[in-house]
C-alpha cells in the first residue's frame, strides 16, 4: 500500500481510497499529498456525512453574497481554498446526486461556480476521495452516480483491515505508545510485555487501528508501572481475543456448519468475498456454494 502511495502520488489523477472506518484513510489521503509535489500547496480536507447538502454545496463551491438567507458576504469555497493542493472529501458515498452532478463538472472542466453566481473560476485541484461504501454497489442501486464513479476510479488504494495485518500490530503498538507518552508524560508506562503484544496481535479489532490508539492510550493513562501486563489488557479484548467461532450445543450437518464458517470468514474480511476465498483457499464458486448451502 505504501509503495502504491508513493508511486501515484504526483499523478494527477483522481484517487479512491477505500476501506472500513477506522483503518486510516484519512492518514492515506495525508500521505499523497505529502509524497507530491502539491505538499507545499494546502491539503485540505471536508466529510461529506457531516454537513446537509445545501451546507456542503456551499462549503464545496462557495457562494455569492446574497446568494440565500445568510449569506451577507462572498465565500470562496473549499475548491477554491484547495487550488494547487489536495481536496480530500471523505465520506463521499453520502453525497447528495445533485452534488455529484457538481462534481462531476469540476472534474471534466476544472471550473467551479459559487452558489448564486454566473461566474465560474478555474481551479487546480488533485481530488483523492474515501469511502466505507460500495461504490459501485451504489452505482448499481441508483444512489451513486454512474459516470462520477467512472471519472473517479481513476487510480483505487483499498486498506486492509487490521486483523488481516496482525504483523503490522507490534510496530503499531510501538508507534502509538511513543505517541501517547509524549502527550501524557507523568505516565509510569514504558512498554508491554510480550505477553500483553501478544494478545492485542490476537484480537480481531473491528475498529481497527483507531481502536487499537484508544486501547494504547487507555493502557497508559491507567498503567501503574513501567510494563504493561496481559492482565492490565482490558478484558473485552482478552475475551474476545481468539475471534473464531466457537462449537457448542447440537452437533451440525457439515453443510450447516461450511456455511456458518464461511459466512463468518466473510465478516472477518469486511464482506470481501473473494479474500475470504483467497484466506480459506478455496475458490469463489465453493464459498458461494457454502454460503448457499440449506437455502
Amino acid at each position: 500500500m505504501r509503495d502504491r502511495i508513493q508511486r501515484v502520488a504526483d499523478a494527477p489523477a483522481p484517487v479512491i481510497v477505500t476501506g472500513e472506518t477506522g483503518t486510516g484513510k484519512g492518514l492515506v489521503a495525508k500521505a499523497l499529498h505529502a509524497d507530491s509535489r502539491r505538499s507545499e500547496a494546502a491539503f485540505v480536507s471536508v466529510n461529506c456525512a457531516a454537513l446537509p447538502e445545501n451546507l456542503l454545496e456551499s462549503e464545496l463551491f462557495g457562494h455569492a453574497r446574497g446568494a440565500f438567507t445568510g449569506a451577507t458576504t462572498e465565500r470562496p469555497g473549499l475548491f477554491v481554498e484547495a487550488d494547487g493542493g489536495t481536496l480530500f472529501l471523505d465520506e463521499i458515498g453520502e453525497m447528495a446526486p445533485a452534488l455529484q452532478a457538481k462534481l462531476l463538472h469540476v472534474l471534466e472542466n476544472g471550473t467551479v461556480r459559487p452558489v448564486g453566481s454566473t461566474k465560474p473560476r478555474a481551479v487546480d485541484v488533485r481530488i483523492v476521495v474515501a469511502t466505507h461504501r460500495n461504490l459501485a454497489q451504489a452505482a448499481r442501486q441508483g444512489t451513486f452516480r454512474e459516470d462520477l464513479l467512472y471519472r473517479l476510479d481513476v487510480i483505487s488504494i483499498d486498506i486492509p483491515p487490521l486483523r488481516d495485518r496482525r504483523e503490522d500490530i507490534p510496530a503499531l503498538v510501538e508507534h502509538f505508545l511513543r505517541a501517547v507518552r509524549a502527550q501524557y508524560p507523568s505516565s509510569p508506562v514504558e512498554r508491554l510485555t510480550p505477553e500483553a503484544v501478544k494478545e492485542l496481535e490476537r484480537y480481531a479489532w473491528p475498529g481497527n487501528v483507531r481502536e487499537l490508539a484508544h486501547t494504547i492510550e487507555r493502557l497508559v493513562l491507567l498503567g501503574q508501572t513501567a510494563l504493561v501486563s496481559l492482565g492490565d489488557v482490558p478484558e473485552a479484548i482478552r475475551r474476545g481475543a481468539p475471534g473464531a467461532p466457537e462449537f457448542s450445543g447440537d452437533i451440525l450437518p457439515m453443510h450447516e456448519l461450511e456455511r456458518r464458517y464461511a459466512a463468518w470468514a466473510v465478516g472477518q474480511t469486511g464482506g470481501h468475498r473473494g479474500r475470504a476465498a483467497e484466506k480459506l483457499e478455496i475458490d469463489p464458486k465453493t464459498l458461494r456454494k457454502w454460503l448457499d448451502a440449506g437455502d
